[in-house]
């Protein structure tokens, strides 16, 4: 049975539609599901409402038409505290979640303010940073770090509060290419709910088997990834662009792990 039709679906996503005061229609009928351990791209020229959408899933936006389900539970002021532990978002700067003195107060802060403590405390950071291969920089101011080890740091601030979805806005955005390998690594080993917000569409190619595109405001298009990428006439009519020479009918079908 397909996973994303049944009740284990992680996310799903009806008739969503927004709009900002200043009456600016940001999306306009969004319908969409994910299955649990799915890892789905999110494609779309800028201003085509990505952001509008995630900001949706765990709350931070509301009011709009349509629903949003995470887990199986409406995303309204009855379950937020919830969906907000269940949906981690980890923003294309690092630094507007990295604040404190070091490296493990960063990652304690979420499952602390939850109310954890002491050694489950201790052992939830542990796993954590373990998972991002930065267990050894726990002592370690974040600003004294790597741009790639601080937005590795950042994933495990909300691997941390152990969600069901993994939401990545720009993953890829300013890493050098052995950085941009082992965030690549680390995002292929999680068992979460992946989805990743990103113009990388090689990036996108490589971690996603399924790929949504978000154009003015609707789903223009889903499947497979790279059958979205391969059609020339989606891509140009949805402003995505293909670095000059990568051709995605040429990569590999490596197992999607």
């Amino acid at each position: 049975m397909d996973p994303v039709t049944t009740t284990t679906a992680s996310l799903e996503v009806s008739g969503l539609a927004f709009a900002y005061p200043d009456g600016h229609q940001a999306l306009f009928g969004v319908d969409f599901s994910i299955g649990r351990g799915e890892r789905v791209a999110l494609l779309g020229p800028n201003g085509a409402g990505k952001t509008t959408l995630v900001l949706h899933l765990n709350g931070i936006l509301g009011g709009g038409a349509g629903t949003v389900t995470v887990a199986g539970l409406p995303v309204d002021k009855r379950h937020m505290a919830t969906v907000r532990q269940k949906v981690g978002i980890v923003f294309q700067d690092p630094d507007d979640q990295l604040f404190m003195p070091t490296v493990r107060e960063d990652v304690a802060f979420g499952p602390a303010a939850a109310g954890i403590r002491g050694a489950a405390l201790a052992e939830r950071v542990r796993q954590a940073l373990d998972r991002v291969g930065m267990g050894h920089f726990a002592d370690r101011p974040p600003h004294h770090l790597s741009f790639g080890q601080r937005r590795r740091v950042a994933v495990a601030t909300v691997l941390a509060m152990e969600p069901e979805i993994l939401v990545l806005d720009e993953p890829s955005s300013n890493l050098d290419p052995a950085s941009r390998r082992e965030l690549a690594d680390i995002l292929r080993s999680l068992d979460v709910t992946v989805l990743m917000v990103t113009h990388d569409l090689p990036y996108a190619l490589e971690l996603c088997p399924r790929a949504l595109v978000l154009s003015d405001g609707v789903i223009a298009a889903d499947g497979p990834t790279a059958d979205l990428l391969s059609d020339e006439e989606l891509m140009r009519a949805h402003r995505l662009e293909l670095p000059f020479g990568f051709d995605p009918r040429s990569v590999a079908r490596l197992p999607q792990g």
